[in-house]
């Protein structure tokens, strides 16, 4: 959503990359290594969400910062805990106060460091919160666009503006971002649920193309599952946010 710059930070903006993970041993060493290579990184935070393989072991060993889930807990509980252990890098002053967030997918290996063109709009104060969208990708995934098209159409009923790719869940958000965000809509609903609150407090989103590819999800009965939670939550996290709407009305 295009707006007028806010004006270049006093000082360099901070970035802290939050990456949520479950069973991604044989990608995350690869993308930890593309997002230290993005200008601004202080800091990188692995949430472990329940893997069953190595993954929380191989970040570990790339001298990141792990937090782990003993059991799935879902990506929006993943990304909050990465913005607590954020939090409690400030309190200690590893990381500046006036630090934003990067969400990066586990999954994006060496194409990782196109998120850097996510930071710069941030850094510039010309956006609160920047959302990726992908080129196509490299194999096509399964999917009919259902939740998509929920998710795109809600955005705009709710906020007037109708995004590209209003699941995308590699997101840089500025310390205002993030406090209108929070708590996040559960689930897989968190991206949609962002979008609409950080456009509701006022602040300025941009969609920014990125050269980003990552594993797309299949045709199987998995698959099928997982667009189903998808269809869910999305619908859930616009629910809570129409009930809102008519409260205030």
């Amino acid at each position: 959503m295009p707006g007028p710059s806010r004006g270049t930070p006093a000082t360099p903006l901070q970035v802290v990359a939050i990456i949520p993970a479950k069973d991604e041993a044989a990608r995350i060493a690869a993308t930890i290594g593309a997002v230290r290579r993005i200008p601004r990184i202080t800091a990188v935070i692995v949430v472990d969400d329940g893997s069953r393989d190595g993954t929380a072991r191989i970040a570990g060993e790339y001298a990141v910062e792990v937090v782990r889930h003993t059991r799935n807990r879902g990506k929006a509980k993943a990304l909050m805990s990465g913005l607590g252990r954020m939090a409690a890098l400030q309190r200690v002053g590893r990381v500046g106060s006036g630090a934003a967030a990067l969400f990066v997918d586990a999954d994006l290996e060496e194409s990782a460091e196109g998120l850097g063109a996510l930071v710069e709009p941030v850094a510039a104060g010309e956006a609160d919160l920047t959302i990726a969208t992908l080129p196509r990708q490299r194999s096509a995934g399964g999917g009919r666009g259902l939740v998509v098209g929920l998710a795109r159409r809600g955005i705009e009923e709710l906020t007037g503006w109708s995004p590209v790719q209003p699941l995308s869940g590699m997101r840089c958000l500025s310390p205002a971002a993030v406090g209108a965000a929070v708590p996040f809509a559960r689930g897989w609903g968190v991206e949609v649920g962002m979008t609409i609150d950080v456009l509701h407090a006022g602040l300025v989103v941009r969609e920014v193309p990125c050269d980003l590819h990552h594993r797309v999800t299949g045709t199987d009965w998995r698959a099928q599952l997982h667009r189903a939670a998808q269809y869910r939550d999305v619908a859930l996290a616009l629910g809570v946010r129409r009930l809102r709407r008519s409260r205030r009305s």
